[in-house]
Parts: structure tokens; sequence; C-alpha cells
């Protein structure tokens, strides 16, 4: 989610902050960094212990970009920061787009136990599609590499123990 920081009437160009989890994914509660955008790695880890966090979260303020899955040099920075804070027994969470999610499979990272590959799926006026909406979890083709598809019901995605409002952001500390 994309969050203005204002000073005043200054806007800033922040690429870490600290806050609580508040969404509903395994690290939620923990104390985390938000890191915004590509960063030194020593950086990340240096706030991060300052901070007392032990969850990081990458992409923040949506700033994954929509890479092409055999563009190595453009997830190699990601992939670099990512496992050596997983390195340093830190939680991390990349926040990455649906389009993505076949290069995010390349990284060696995937595996590990505590990397959150944090899903984003863009649906705009969702509350207004009606009872019967239905999200679909397809393949790229018939049999191509899942074993099927798995439909649910959007008013059994929607419930309140899965919500996070709106007004819950915005409560962090800007680092830098």
């Amino acid at each position: 989610m994309k969050r203005d920081y204002t000073t005043g009437n200054t806007e800033q160009a922040v690429i870490f902050f600290t806050g609580i989890e508040i969404e509903k994914t395994p690290a939620y509660g923990m104390n985390t960094l938000f890191v915004v955008g590509v960063q030194d790695p020593s950086d990340i880890i240096s706030f991060a212990r300052l901070k007392g966090c032990k969850h990081i979260y990458f992409g923040a303020n949506q700033s994954f970009p929509n890479l092409a899955t055999d563009d190595a040099d453009a997830w190699r920075p990601w992939e670099r920061m990512i496992d050596q804070c997983l390195d340093a027994d830190y939680w991390c969470t990349l926040d990455l787009d649906v389009s993505v999610v076949q290069g995010v499979l390349e990284m060696p990272v995937i595996g590990n136990r505590r990397f959150i590959p944090q899903i984003s799926v863009k649906i705009p006026y969702l509350t207004q599609l009606g009872y019967n909406a239905t999200i679909k979890l397809d393949d790229l083709d018939f049999e191509h590499s899942n074993p099927g598809v798995w439909c649910h019901r959007l008013r059994d995605l929607t419930t309140t123990d899965v919500f996070t409002d709106w007004d819950q952001y915005g409560k962090d500390e800007i680092i830098k």
C-alpha cells in the first residue's frame, strides 16, 4: 500500500520505516522494518537491529516492480537483499503483484521457512461484486503446473478476522 508521509507541507521520500505488522500474515504482530525499493542489505540489517525488528517487509509502498520472469539482472538485487536478511535470522516478506509470481519461484529464498511471498491481487470495488462473486485460483493453461483449480466465494475470503482497515496504516515511525 502506498503511503504519503509529510512533515508540515513537505512530502518526504521515505525508504525505511518501522511499525507493527498489521496485515494478517505469518508475521502478524511482529515489530517490522519496512523497506521501499532496493537498499543496501547492511543498512537494512543495521536499522532492523537498531529498532529491535524481527521481520523485514520488502516492497513496501508497492515499490516492487513488475519484472519480467527472465530478467535476472532486475531480480538479483532483490534476491540479494532478502537472502542476506534471511541469513541474519529475520522473517522476510516480499510484497509483489500477482503478475510476477512465476518470477519469484526462481528466487532461491522461496524454500526458506521464514520467507513470506505476499501476493497482491488488486480488485477494485470488491464489495460491490455481489453475494455470488467467486475468486478462481487458476493455472496458466490446462494441466500446466497445478493439479487443478480452486474456487473461493469472495464473501468467505472477506471476513473480519483477516481484514485490515485503512485507518490501521500510517502509525509507523519514519527512519529515513
